[in-house]
């Protein structure tokens, strides 16, 4: 049996529609669907809501987000 290593950009077009968390460095997670993102790791989102330290606090259409301020964790298992 053989195993394909995937790569980042193999991921990344996987997600595609699909809800995700993006948590960025001001304790901040934006959840919605990934719409798309770029070299840069800009990340375009739809459907968007963000949360401040855990509560709700505003709902957005489509959300751009920079990606210098994207953080990364280790996935829990």
């Amino acid at each position: 049996m053989s195993l394909q290593k995937q790569t980042p950009s193999d991921f990344l077009k996987q997600i595609i529609r699909r809800p995700v968390v993006v948590k960025i460095n001001s304790r901040i997670d934006y959840r919605g669907s990934w719409l798309a993102q770029n070299g840069y790791i800009n990340i375009a989102l739809e459907s968007t809501e963000e949360y401040v330290n855990g509560p709700l606090k505003n709902k957005y259409g489509d959300a751009f987000i920079q990606g210098k301020y994207v953080t990364t964790q280790k996935r829990r298992m």
